[in-house]
């Protein structure tokens, strides 16, 4: 179970996220409503949201966050693609069909980080898959900070919803379906990269393989 002191840092975290993120008319609701829960009440609340804290301290003596475990493979997810500075994986509240989250692979702000540029890659990688696979109107992007580990929402517009519109759970069978979708390329790619196999006949194959006859 969480402690006082962690609840408190807890909540803080969570209703910054609520003032960047949530609609003007959800702030207050939402925001009291963290600020009455007991520890007990907030750890259910991460549980039923997946944002438990994995109570294992890493080797710096702090908690790990629920975006460190899905960068460690603790907390499955559905990664669409990654490289050395982020990983990206499908939301499982989505606002839109196909919005992903770019999960830096640092605990960390990106501002002023070496690994940046990587982070744009992704994105730029991620968004043109997207507009390819889904055809959205546009794509909008959106950074949050929960846990002190900021993220990148990249989500399809399809109408006029935003970063703050209201989410919904995704079936388990559509995030598998857009998995699919999303990574088609990237796999097609690795097939056409392996080697081919070149046809022997018969008469050659004797040729290669038979030694010659001793007079």
């Amino acid at each position: 179970m969480i402690t006082e002191e962690q609840a408190k840092t807890i909540k803080k975290q969570i209703i910054a996220q609520i003032e960047s993120s949530f609609p003007l008319d959800k702030k207050e609701f939402a925001k009291k409503r963290i600020e009455s829960m007991n520890s007990q009440e907030l750890e259910a609340f991460l549980v039923k949201n997946n944002l438990a804290v994995n109570n294992t301290a890493n080797q710096e003596g702090s908690q790990k966050c629920v975006f460190c475990s899905i960068v460690s493979g603790e907390i499955e997810s559905h990664k669409i693609d990654g490289n050395e500075s982020a990983i990206a994986v499908l939301e499982i509240n989505p606002v839109s069909r196909g919005h992903t989250l770019i999960i830096p692979k640092e605990h960390a702000l990106i501002q002023g980080k070496e690994n940046e540029s990587g982070i744009k890659k992704l994105i730029k990688n991620i968004s043109g898959i997207i507009k390819k696979k889904l055809k959205p109107k546009s794509i909008l992007t959106a950074k949050s900070n929960l846990f002190g580990h900021e993220t990148i929402s990249i989500i399809p517009q399809f109408n006029d919803k935003t970063a703050s519109s209201e989410r919904h759970p995704a079936a388990p069978e559509e995030l598998i379906e857009l998995e699919s979708l999303l990574t088609e390329k990237k796999k097609r790619a690795i097939v056409e990269s392996r080697p081919k196999k070149i046809k022997i006949s018969p008469k050659e194959q004797e040729r290669i393989w038979l030694p010659k006859r001793i007079p």
